[in-house]
């Protein structure tokens, strides 16, 4: 009797485990992702006004780039690569450096570290260095006025401006508190007022050349114009005439704002990116928009006939990247 007994017990433990393996299985299949899940609209699943005419392939991983009128300047793990525009390799010079950011002014390229700075010439001859403010400094972007650098450090929650030959003048806050959780901390320049995202609060601020804080906005949310995920934008730009690029991690995506934070139109949505979770950088030049992913630049114009089928459609504004067409 002992013996049935025991077998009919091993028989319901056996059954309750193998209840349970499915019920977590069960669960588990039906988790959310990570960074949320977006409710698909036609945009988010890769219609872009932007056809893409263009790419650049290199050797390694694209940090950061800048844009002239008639070179590109890229910055990889510890050199710089300059070409033109159809990807011709014109230069290239190596730093000794992990670089941050790359910034191009007044016949110069200027370099971030984590806890440098530095001035080149286009030939790469070194003009100037100088280093963190603090010795626990971790810069992460930088973004250039006519006299000054402001430099955004992840580590001390804060922005730092410098005089463009060095000279350290002072520590910018947030009233708000910047909230820093994973190294998106990108700062931009347009018409002289500074434009900086704060990701862990889900928005972007301004401020002025003076340090002065204006305004923010940006709100948390999975539809276009919102920003998803734990910490977004991850990168800034800025259009010919003004207007704010934002670009996204988790489900990547880059979306157009006014000046006063009015949302404008998505202009690429994962699928048209390629998809990946990390966020690509992206800069503008005349009615172009450059996308660097990985170790890929590619180039875009803008379509009048994808337009028609995309969020640009319902866009008011007369953009200067649609001009020349």
């Amino acid at each position: 009797m002992n013996k049935v007994l025991r077998i009919i017990l091993n028989i319901l433990i056996f059954s309750v485990i193998i209840g349970f393996v499915w019920y977590m299985a069960r669960s588990l299949g039906k988790q959310e992702p990570l960074f949320g899940s977006f409710s698909l609209t036609r945009q988010d699943e890769g219609v872009s006004a932007y056809m893409k005419v263009n790419t650049i392939k290199v050797k390694s991983d694209i940090i950061s780039f800048e844009l002239t009128n008639s070179n590109i300047y890229i910055a990889l793990n510890q050199a710089v690569m300059i070409t033109d525009y159809a990807g011709v390799l014109i230069t290239q010079f190596p730093v000794g450096k992990v670089i941050r950011d790359i910034k191009v002014d007044d016949g110069c390229i200027y370099l971030l570290y984590p806890a440098a700075l530095e001035v080149f010439t286009y030939q790469g001859e070194k003009i100037a260095s100088w280093e963190a403010r603090r010795n626990n400094s971790d810069y992460c972007a930088m973004a250039l006025s006519s006299e000054y650098i402001y430099v955004t450090d992840a580590e001390n929650k804060n922005i730092c401006q410098y005089t463009k030959e060095g000279e350290f003048l002072s520590i910018i806050l947030s009233p708000n508190g910047f909230v820093i959780p994973s190294f998106s901390f990108d700062i931009i320049n347009i018409n002289d007022t500074i434009y900086c995202s704060n990701s862990g609060r889900l928005q972007i601020e301004r401020f002025t050349l003076a340090g002065r804080y204006i305004d923010s906005f940006g709100k948390a949310g999975e539809e276009a114009g919102s920003f998803a995920g734990c910490c977004n934008p991850a990168y800034l730009a800025a259009t010919q005439h003004g207007d704010i690029l934002t670009s996204e991690k988790g489900v990547p995506r880059i979306s157009c704002f006014g000046q006063d934070g009015q949302f404008r139109a998505l202009l690429f949505g994962s699928k048209s990116l390629g998809g990946g979770t990390k966020a690509y950088r992206m800069k503008t030049n005349n009615d172009r928009i450059f996308v660097a992913g990985k170790n890929t630049l590619s180039e875009f114009v803008y379509d009048p006939q994808l337009a028609a089928q995309s969020s640009c459609a319902g866009c008011p504004i007369d953009c200067l990247l649609r001009k020349g067409l």
